[in-house]
């Protein structure tokens, strides 16, 4: 598989950083995640970029540490939820990468991200509707940004990056294709 980039991408509580870290440690890449290298820079949480410049400084940020990381090449690439909300995004992955879409259930998302008090998108009355509202807005994003879709559920992340691996596998005799 060569060595452009792989970008997952999905909601919050999707896996995408422990599925990153361990399919980076499989195929002996990189691991970058978004967020990470944004707390990083910054200096500061997530959630306190958020409190001070809102979510267009959040997102404006996020977009620029992705032009960096679409700039390398061999990465395994964890991104925030939101990072598809920006179309620009969505076309800086395609053309650097392959896009995996980790799709999880409602209600999967809800158990893995009720008690992170870290997520500034969910400080709000009624988080679970928050996470749903989230959802149905961004599911048709991360469809267009995606080459892979995978499930994801209650399977071990052993199995979850078998499964990736094996649609990146399909994915790749027809690349040269399109």
């Amino acid at each position: 598989m060569g060595r452009s980039n792989i970008y997952l991408v999905g909601m919050m509580g999707a896996g995408k950083t422990t599925l990153g870290k361990a399919l980076a440690h499989r195929m002996g890449h990189e691991f970058l995640d978004t967020d990470r290298l944004l707390v990083e820079r910054t200096g500061v949480p997530v959630a306190t970029i958020f409190e001070i410049e809102g979510e267009a400084g959040f997102r404006r940020r996020e977009s620029g540490v992705l032009g960096e990381v679409a700039r390398r090449e061999g990465c395994v690439v964890a991104t925030g939820g939101g990072i598809v909300l920006s179309e620009d995004n969505r076309r800086v992955m395609r053309e650097s990468g392959t896009v995996v879409y980790l799709r999880a259930r409602l209600e999967n998302l809800w158990e893995r991200t009720r008690h992170d008090t870290t997520r500034p998108l969910l400080a709000t009355a009624n988080p679970r509707a928050t996470l749903e509202s989230l959802l149905e807005e961004r599911e048709p994003l991360y469809r267009e940004a995606a080459h892979v879709v995978v499930d994801t559920g209650s399977q071990s992340s052993s199995t979850l990056v078998n499964r990736v691996l094996s649609a990146l596998r399909e994915r790749e005799p027809g690349e040269g294709k399109q």
